[in-house]
């Protein structure tokens, strides 16, 4: 096999999650009176969380501290995570099929610490990862590779030896820069995937059968 690692983002990758934060920022901004503008959240995807907060209250003139919003973002977010977020369709078999090829897993998500280890147990999948990395541990977005190569660190493999699963175009860069290959997943939520399939070095649009012997035996 040609890799010994697979690192997983979460919302939209390996989650049905992002109907979540479209709640949350509707409720964001309406709380401010304001109408979120239609290139928000495309601007935003690829930051780490408190990038996110720090450019939202810059493009916005916000009075608050980048800690006080990230703090209203995990309230209205985290109860919808513990109880209600669910994995996408054969992802739990994707990953139990990883597994038993001694792939070791990593997760590299924008969710914080808390929420990340909240949402993969009320889905039963945490006990498979080897690796937890959430952005809240670095400094700088996916578009870098830094959380990337953590997650690496701390399963102990190469980033040579390890692909990466995301569903927004901008990570591609962080991934090879990191020196690692870039699979990307479909999701409802994606619009550039044409860009995604000639920019990714592989792609899933569901966790089917076939894509999961295609990426056992690569």
């Amino acid at each position: 096999m040609s890799f010994a690692a697979a690192i997983f983002d979460l919302d939209g990758t390996l989650l049905n999650s992002m109907w979540v934060w479209q709640e949350v920022d509707r409720a964001f901004f309406a709380a401010r009176g304001m109408d979120m503008p239609v290139d928000y959240v495309q601007t935003i995807h690829g930051m780490t969380f408190r990038e996110t907060a720090e450019y939202t209250i810059a493009r916005f003139e916000l009075r608050e501290s980048p800690e006080e919003i990230m703090r209203e973002w995990n309230e209205l977010s985290v109860v919808q995570y513990r109880e209600h977020v669910k994995l996408k369709p054969g992802a739990r078999e994707f990953l139990q099929a990883l597994k038993t090829q001694n792939i070791k897993l990593a997760t590299a998500t924008a969710l914080t610490t808390h929420v990340m280890h909240a949402v993969l147990q009320n889905n039963g999948v945490h006990h498979l990862f080897d690796a937890f990395t959430s952005a809240d541990e670095v400094r700088r977005g996916k578009t870098f590779p830094d959380i990337y190569l953590l997650a690496a660190q701390k399963l102990g493999v190469p980033p040579t030896q390890c692909i990466v699963f995301e569903d927004v175009r901008k990570t591609i860069a962080g991934i090879h820069a990191a020196g690692m290959r870039g699979c990307a997943v479909w999701d409802e939520h994606t619009h550039d995937w044409e860009d995604m399939l000639c920019e990714f070095d592989y792609h899933l649009v569901e966790f089917d059968e076939q894509k999961m012997d295609y990426f056992v035996n690569l």
